[in-house]
Protein backbone atom coordinates (compact mmCIF):
# COMPACT_ATOMS: atom_id res chain seq x y z
CA UNK A 1 0.00 0.00 0.00
CA UNK A 2 1.62 3.12 -1.18
CA UNK A 3 0.39 5.72 1.53
CA UNK A 4 1.50 9.20 1.52
CA UNK A 5 4.59 9.27 3.74
CA UNK A 6 6.31 5.99 1.67
CA UNK A 7 5.58 7.97 -1.82
CA UNK A 8 7.13 11.40 -0.07
CA UNK A 9 9.86 8.59 1.25
CA UNK A 10 10.33 6.88 -1.97
CA UNK A 11 11.06 10.43 -3.70
CA UNK A 12 13.74 11.29 -1.77
CA UNK A 13 15.34 8.01 -2.12
CA UNK A 14 15.23 8.36 -5.65
CA UNK A 15 16.96 11.58 -5.40
CA UNK A 16 14.29 13.65 -7.46
CA UNK A 17 13.46 15.78 -4.63
CA UNK A 18 14.93 17.19 -1.65
CA UNK A 19 13.62 16.41 1.79
CA UNK A 20 11.32 19.50 1.92
CA UNK A 21 9.85 19.04 -1.95
CA UNK A 22 9.08 15.41 -0.71
CA UNK A 23 6.84 16.81 1.52
CA UNK A 24 5.66 19.38 0.07
CA UNK A 25 5.18 17.72 -3.44
CA UNK A 26 2.96 14.96 -1.67
CA UNK A 27 0.69 16.97 0.03
CA UNK A 28 0.49 20.18 -2.86
CA UNK A 29 -3.35 18.94 -3.11
CA UNK A 30 -4.23 19.40 0.59
CA UNK A 31 -1.55 22.73 1.06
CA UNK A 32 -3.34 23.72 -2.06
CA UNK A 33 -0.58 24.51 -4.42
CA UNK A 34 0.25 22.91 -7.72
CA UNK A 35 2.97 20.48 -8.73
CA UNK A 36 5.52 23.11 -10.22
CA UNK A 37 4.83 25.88 -7.36
CA UNK A 38 5.01 22.61 -4.28
CA UNK A 39 8.72 22.00 -5.91
CA UNK A 40 9.61 25.49 -6.10
CA UNK A 41 8.61 26.69 -2.55
CA UNK A 42 10.32 23.74 -1.20
CA UNK A 43 13.65 24.04 -2.81
CA UNK A 44 15.73 26.33 -0.84
CA UNK A 45 15.44 23.89 1.99
CA UNK A 46 17.82 21.00 1.04
CA UNK A 47 20.61 20.32 3.90
CA UNK A 48 18.79 21.43 6.91
CA UNK A 49 17.86 24.88 5.22
CA UNK A 50 20.83 25.04 2.48
CA UNK A 51 24.10 24.43 5.02
CA UNK A 52 22.81 21.46 7.29
CA UNK A 53 22.91 23.74 10.14
CA UNK A 54 19.08 23.96 10.52
CA UNK A 55 16.06 22.24 10.65
CA UNK A 56 15.24 19.05 8.81
CA UNK A 57 14.09 20.09 5.61
CA UNK A 58 11.14 17.52 5.74
CA UNK A 59 10.18 19.24 9.06
CA UNK A 60 10.77 22.52 7.11
CA UNK A 61 8.10 21.26 4.43
CA UNK A 62 5.58 19.53 6.81
CA UNK A 63 5.31 23.57 7.93
CA UNK A 64 4.97 25.13 4.69
CA UNK A 65 2.01 22.51 4.03
CA UNK A 66 0.34 22.82 7.54
CA UNK A 67 0.62 27.01 6.88
CA UNK A 68 -1.41 26.84 3.29
CA UNK A 69 -3.63 24.17 4.74
CA UNK A 70 -4.77 25.49 8.03
CA UNK A 71 -4.23 29.46 6.59
CA UNK A 72 -4.51 30.29 10.56
CA UNK A 73 -0.92 31.41 12.10
CA UNK A 74 -1.99 30.31 15.91
CA UNK A 75 -3.22 26.65 14.19
CA UNK A 76 -0.12 25.87 12.43
CA UNK A 77 2.06 26.59 14.88
CA UNK A 78 0.75 24.45 17.03
CA UNK A 79 0.26 21.74 14.92
CA UNK A 80 4.01 22.42 13.37
CA UNK A 81 4.97 22.07 17.60
CA UNK A 82 2.95 18.91 17.53
CA UNK A 83 5.11 17.47 14.56
CA UNK A 84 8.43 18.88 15.74
CA UNK A 85 8.54 17.40 19.37
CA UNK A 86 7.00 13.81 18.37
CA UNK A 87 9.97 13.56 15.20
CA UNK A 88 12.52 14.87 18.13
CA UNK A 89 11.31 12.21 20.48
CA UNK A 90 11.42 9.74 17.70
CA UNK A 91 15.03 10.71 15.99
CA UNK A 92 16.38 12.72 19.13
CA UNK A 93 17.50 15.96 16.77
CA UNK A 94 15.43 18.06 14.76
CA UNK A 95 18.54 19.78 12.85
CA UNK A 96 20.23 18.46 10.34
CA UNK A 97 23.62 17.65 10.49
CA UNK A 98 22.90 15.68 14.05
CA UNK A 99 20.70 13.65 12.25
CA UNK A 100 23.59 12.92 9.60
CA UNK A 101 26.20 12.49 11.82
CA UNK A 102 27.78 15.34 10.38
CA UNK A 103 31.49 16.33 12.78
CA UNK A 104 31.90 12.52 13.82
CA UNK A 105 29.01 11.13 15.48
CA UNK A 106 26.55 8.51 14.19
CA UNK A 107 24.06 9.30 11.79
CA UNK A 108 20.13 8.98 13.78
CA UNK A 109 18.28 8.81 10.57
CA UNK A 110 18.31 8.62 7.16
CA UNK A 111 17.07 11.37 4.56
CA UNK A 112 14.24 8.85 3.58
CA UNK A 113 13.22 7.68 7.01
CA UNK A 114 13.03 11.72 8.32
CA UNK A 115 10.90 12.13 5.41
CA UNK A 116 8.39 9.33 6.35
CA UNK A 117 8.19 10.58 10.05
CA UNK A 118 7.41 13.90 9.30
CA UNK A 119 4.62 12.86 6.66
CA UNK A 120 3.30 10.49 9.74
CA UNK A 121 3.30 13.25 11.59
CA UNK A 122 2.03 15.90 9.58
CA UNK A 123 -0.92 13.23 8.44
CA UNK A 124 -2.05 13.05 12.47
CA UNK A 125 -2.28 16.90 12.11
CA UNK A 126 -4.13 17.55 9.07
CA UNK A 127 -6.48 14.27 9.81
CA UNK A 128 -7.08 15.84 13.69
CA UNK A 129 -9.19 18.64 12.49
Amino acid sequence: MNTRKHIAAERKQRATHNCAQAVVCTYADVAGLDEATARSVGSAFAAGMGNMEGTCGALVGAGIVLGCAMKDKTQAMKAQRQVMTKFQTRNGATQCKLLKGVGGSAPLRACPDCVADACEFLEEQITSD
